[in-house]
């Protein structure tokens, strides 16, 4: 923790994904005492503030002070979301121990003298000041192996164990399951819920019963449903990490020995012994013995993972330091699997404890669910805006209400009673479940598909994705990996391949036996278990796999090593074994694996590697390589194989315990380079149709491999996700050298036919030029892992214009992929991510919608998982989310829409002191809008994918345009209604000649009846309902109800048409023919019911004409002029207005760039010689402006660009 401006800030996991700002407070009591005073006068409301915005309830009851004397504490998010979080600071007396603990400040309380436990306690008050949040690294990362193996190597004293179980807590994940009256509370207590409830009690007092209980019932409906679907979550979460809460572990205990207890009682520094198949209750480092585990749940692979103990070595460097990236070889994770141990001979396999609870990496799995990365999509923020603006719109019209009660002296109770109701008709109480209903529908559609969905709120994020990036194995191609070939080598030649669809058995050779020996596979119950390519590799070979029995231990080996003997199948060999000694696992970030073995009848051993070629020829002499590798390995790669090297060496050690401790850099040097070993990687038949699809719609598509560059290449021109034709510039950047500073090698790759199917690719060194016509319309960047890095660490302002056209990036580990990810949002791309699980959780998550095609409890954090193991979810889930986002906005134009039409409506007769009757508010409320609004998101998705999206933005000028021309024709033939009414010779104003007027409607009924049916409805003022005003307006405003449902539900180019929406059409043509039989009819009963006068016939026709009409210029500006994109684009071209968007800035940019991109050539960081360029097929049919364009670095989007 790093502390600041005196000590009353500081920063938490700083460097970490989970880095928060913390900053100290201290309660007052006076201003305790006046928030007090001040909610009880404000009659609760000021709590629902505060309960709403915790920082201004530290603000108003606290003050500033240092975290050492703070009380209270405010954690805030450093993302861009700023979220702040309040905690009470507890104090833990570790005097109410049962034994005593040194009160000297010199002395440590634990042996540990790297704990952060030391550094916290207070001296001599044994008191430690804490909050409770989660990711606190426990056992420092600073320990060097040395510590951890004579420090915690025989475990804790009784004593510390319970210090530590004081201060670390329990090692449990606890996910509450929240009580449903709690889940209730936070459910009403919702800001918009609470305005809902002011509106219904004002509803409900003025007699409005009826749409009053259809709104409590749905609201009701919303809130069970929604109570119900997070208890359910909370149940299920529970139920996933309960029974790692009460694992049986057996630990050591320093001079009391072996102690049997419960996993929560596990501290940071146990020593745990490994009894052989259990479940991993706690991260902890292996320290004696190998043991094999499934960590399906961290990287979505069923595959057995070997795992050795941590080195005793007696450097004081910090042990993950020492193990580089490849520390992970020595950890056992939280909730994977130990499905087979291996003894070293000094004992049982033993492990210490290095982190428990929320701490472990189950923790953190559980943590990204809890707590998911918030969305920052403008929909959202949007539609919060628009709240505002109609609320705003809903004090204009108290104010007004206000002033035309008061001018007609009307007495203040009611004056204040109906400007209140003005003010509730601007925001629609039906909008949540309006809104929430499209989310539904569309999540419902994707269950169908077989697509499951944990975050609802991302289907509408998926409607604006404009970028999908893809991993290779198992995604775009087949999981399993088929044996093509081995290509030996001898004398520093390659040799004759060996070609496994002869059926021919592969001969005997260190070939041979380094396929043999080198892979993680294990014996598990007969069965030989492990990665796939292994196995297939493995199989290859026609050995077999034994355990270790007495015919080879007596050759010296260890009793729990692997034993390899020929098979029936296999080619005569001279040797009757092999024995696997020690294994360095394969890890996607060093890219190689080794094994040290040795062969029956030897007393020497061997090393054997196996690895990406690239990787492995750096460890092996080089005089053992042969000249033409780069050439031979490309002749295999651009075919699409999946190509890996091999090499070998002899070791002269003479005792095993000595294997035991090498270090893998002694072991992984001075090797002899052996051959290539050949596999085929085979497309899935759906990707090239998929891919097809997604460049037809525009949609970017990116490959993020941890495989080899050239099969990356090949795989994108095979699956067409570089077009024919298209060029590929590969980059390559180095890390600066002694003299040398970074740099960037920049060279084309061109194709070349040599007849049918046949495809030669070499790197062009000679010419910088390109051929006329080829400009800077078809080129494809591709890169490494390595180059990436380089880049992002030395030519950070060269990035960006990479990645507008990156489009392979190969032997990526897993946290490049997420960095990627990022990149490219920050570019403001809208990044999907599928993947098989593997390697992709980070990059899953990140991405804003992503797609696992593992059913494994890593994905389970990914926002989307297809049970379909292919990429067609991807074009389904982009299909959905346009139609959801289309909806959506569909929906909100409609609800502003119809609040503003009863506004209007409301506010005419509010001249007068009139209004609409409750039957009338409740035909437009319950029969037209809340049907309409809970079917208009029903209509399926388009079949095709459109070449461009729909708009992302509530503020954009269509939308607005929309509402504001729809607002102003409603505006136009309401008052002109209202007033030409009044010109009518049959006119009279019914509230001022009332008695008259009731005498002389006998065509009707009597005075009696007429005063009982006609001012019996809960109204404030006699007669303010009956008037030729309200019979006029009521038709008109209800027609126009039912039209802009129409207008706004469009169907193409994202949804199917309206007419296949069967439900909703229906209710749509119901209402608009119950409205003309209502206008129409001569009923007394309808009369009386909807409180309406007789008019004459032709008042009535002109009445339905003026409503069409209103209809046809509604329909023909949205349809002609809105959502003509041709014509917004013309807009914007003549205007000179362009997209902000990062991405789009940089393509203009690149554009005017004739230097851009650089090809055959080598740019060091600082030259400044980097150029600009664009890929003109990856953009829309958007006109690319010729004249130059300063760049602009802002993110937000310019009003008129935002289509």
């Amino acid at each position: 923790m790093e502390n600041s401006k005196g000590d009353h800030q500081a920063l938490l996991n700083q460097g970490d994904e989970n880095e928060l700002e913390v900053f100290g407070y201290r309660t007052q009591k006076l201003r305790r005492a006046l928030c007090l005073l001040a909610s009880v006068l404000t009659g609760g409301a000021l709590l629902l503030v505060f309960y709403w915005r915790p920082q201004w309830s530290v603000w108003a009851h606290c003050i500033p002070c240092p975290l050492q004397e703070a009380d209270t504490v405010l954690l805030r998010t450093v993302d861009e979301f700023q979220r702040y979080i309040r905690k009470k600071v507890i104090c833990l007396c570790l005097s109410t121990l049962k034994f005593p603990l040194s009160k000297n400040p010199e002395e440590p309380l634990v042996a540990d003298h790297h704990s952060i436990i030391n550094q916290a306690v207070l001296k001599p008050e044994l008191k430690l000041r804490c909050i409770q949040v989660q990711k606190i690294r426990l056992l420092e990362d600073s320990n060097s192996c040395y510590d951890i193996h004579h420090t915690f190597g025989l475990g804790l004293t009784s004593e510390e164990q319970e210090v530590r179980r004081l201060v670390c807590g329990p090692n449990a994940i606890e996910v509450e399951i929240q009580p449903i009256w709690k889940l209730l509370v936070k459910q009403v207590l919702n800001p918009f819920y609470v305005f809902q409830a002011f509106t219904l009690t004002l509803w409900l007092s003025q007699g409005y019963i009826e749409y009053s209980v259809a709104i409590i019932i749905l609201s009701v409906i919303s809130i069970v449903l929604t109570v119900y679907d997070l208890r359910q979550q909370s149940v299920k979460l529970h139920n996933l990490v309960e029974d790692h809460n009460k694992v049986q572990v057996t630990i050591n205990i320093k001079d009391k020995g072996l102690q049997h207890l419960e996993s929560r009682l596990l501290v940071p520094g146990d020593a745990l012994i490994l009894p052989g198949k259990f479940s991993l209750p706690c991260d902890a480092v292996l320290i004696d013995g190998s043991c094999v585990v499934n960590e399906s749940m961290l990287t979505g692979e069923s595959i057995p993972v070997a795992k050795t103990p941590l080195p005793q070595t007696e450097n004081t460097m910090p042990w993950k330091s020492h193990s580089l990236e490849d520390y992970r070889r020595h950890v056992l994770f939280c909730g994977t699997e130990v499905i087979q141990v291996k003894p070293s001979g000094q004992g049982p396999v033993r492990a210490v404890v290095l982190q428990t609870g929320y701490n472990t990496a189950k923790g953190d799995l559980v943590r990204s669910i809890l707590y998911p990365r918030p969305l920052n999509f403008k929909l959202y923020s949007d539609a919060f805006k628009f709240m505002v603006f109609l609320a705003c719109l809903g004090v204009v019209g108290f104010l007004y209400a206000l002033g035309v009660y008061m001018y007609h002296g009307v007495p203040p109770r009611d004056t204040a009673t109906m400007s209140l109701l003005l003010l509730t008709v601007t925001v629609p109480p039906v909008l949540p479940a309006a809104l929430t209903t499209g989310i539904v529908y569309a999540q419902k559609r994707l269950k169908k598909k077989k697509i499951f969905c944990i975050s609802p709120q991302r289907i509408n994020m998926c409607g604006q994705i404009n970028l999908v990036c893809f991993d290779k194995t198992g995604t775009l191609t087949e999981d399993g990996l088929d044996l093509w070939g081995t290509v030996p080598t001898a004398d520093n030649c390659f040799q004759e391949v060996h070609s496994f669809a002869s059926g021919r058995a592969l001969p005997w050779s260190p070939l041979c036996a380094a396929m043999a020996s080198c892979h993680s596979l294990i014996l598990l119950e007969g069965t030989i278990q492990g990665d796939p390519l292994d196995l297939k590799m493995f199989e290859g070979t026609a050995w077999k796999m034994e355990d270790c029995n007495v015919d080879y231990c007596k050759f010296g080996m260890s009793d729990s090593s692997t034993i390899i003997k020929p098979g029936p199948k296999a080619s005569q060999s001279p040797v009757k074994a092999i024995t696997i000694l020690r294994q360095f696992p394969f890890s996607s970030s060093l890219q190689r694996m080794s094994v040290i073995a040795q062969l029956t009848g030897e007393d020497h051993f061997h090393v054997y590697m196996k690895g990406a070629p690239e990787m492995v020829t750096r460890f092996c002499r080089s005089e053992t390589v042969p000249q033409n590798f780069s050439q031979e390995l490309r002749n295999y790669t651009i075919q699409g194989f999946r190509v890996i090297a091999l090499a070998h060496k002899a070791l002269k050690m003479g005792k095993i315990s000595e294997v035991e401790s090498i270090a893998r850099d002694k072991v992984e040097s001075e090797l002899t380079f052996l051959g290539l070993l050949i596999m085929e990687n085979r497309l899935k038949k759906e990707t090239k149709p998929v891919l097809k699809e997604l460049s037809e719609a525009c949609i970017r598509t990116v490959m993020i491999t941890g495989d080899n560059l050239q099969t990356a290449i090949t795989v994108a021109k095979n699956s067409e996700m570089i077009p024919r034709g298209s060029q590929v510039i590969l980059v390559e950047a180095n890390e600066p050298e002694e003299f040398v500073p970074a740099s960037v090698t920049w060279q084309l790759v061109e194709s070349q036919e040599n007849g049918p199917g046949k495809n030669e690719t070499y790197i062009n060194i000679g010419s910088n030029s390109v051929p006329a016509g080829e400009g800077g319309s078809c080129y494809h960047f591709a890169m490494t892992g390595k180059s990436y890095q380089v880049i992002f660490q030395h030519f950070n302002s060269l990035l960006p214009k990479i990645l507008v056209n990156g489009t392979i990036f190969a032997r990526m580990s897993p946290g490049q992929k997420s960095s990627l990810v990022e990149e490219f949002q920050k570019l403001n791309y809208y990044v999907g991510m599928c993947g098989d699980g593997a390697n992709d959780c980070g990059a899953l998550k990140m991405a804003h919608a992503g797609i696992s095609l593992s059913e494994q409890e890593a994905s389970v954090a990914s926002p989307f998982t297809s049970k379909t193991a292919n990429i067609e979810c991807v074009p389904h889930l982009i299909k959905e989310g346009r139609a959801a986002l289309v909806s959506s906005f569909g929906v909100f134009k409609y609800l502003t829409m119809y609040a503003i039409i009863q506004f209007i409506g409301t506010s005419l007769l509010y001249w007068q002191l009139q209004l609409f009757g409750n039957y009338q508010y409740l035909m437009q409320d319950v029969a037209i809008t809340l049907m309409v609004c809970l079917t208009m998101s029903s209509t399926h998705a388009h079949p095709k994918l459109a070449p461009y999206r729909p708009a992302g933005h509530l503020l954009s000028p269509p939308l607005l345009l929309s509402i504001f021309l729809n607002s102003c024709f409603t505006l136009i033939v309401q008052i002109c209604a209202f007033l030409c009414v009044k010109q009518q010779p049959w006119y009279c104003d019914v509230s001022r000649y009332r008695e008259c007027f009731l005498a002389n409607q006998n065509n009707f009924s009597t005075n009696v009846s007429l005063e009982r049916n006609w001012t019996g409805n809960a109204t404030l003022i006699p007669g303010s309902i009956l008037s030729f005003e309200t019979t006029t307006l009521w038709p008109i405003a209800t027609v126009n109800c039912i039209t802009t449902a129409f207008v706004f539900s469009k169907g193409k180019p994202f949804r199917k048409p309206i007419y296949t929406n069967y439900v909703f059409s229906f209710l749509l043509i119901s209402a608009l023919g119950l409205t003309i039989f209502i206008l129409f009819t001569d009923s007394q009963v309808v009369y009386r019911g909807m409180e309406f006068i007789p008019t004459i016939t032709s008042w009535r026709v002109l009445i339905l004409v003026a409503a069409l009409i209103q209809f046809c210029v509604a329909y023909f500006v949205e349809d002609a002029i809105l959502q003509n994109r041709e014509l917004w684009l013309l807009i914007k071209k003549k205007s000179g207005f362009y997209s902000k968007s990062q991405y789009k800035s940089w393509q203009r940019k690149l554009a005017e760039d004739s230097t851009w991109p650089p090809r055959n050539r080598t740019d060091y960081s600082g030259d400044g010689k980097n150029g600009f360029y664009i890929n003109q097929g990856y953009e829309s049919s958007e006109q690319i402006p010729r004249g130059k364009l300063e760049l602009r670095g802002q993110t937000t989007e310019h009003f008129w660009t935002r289509l």
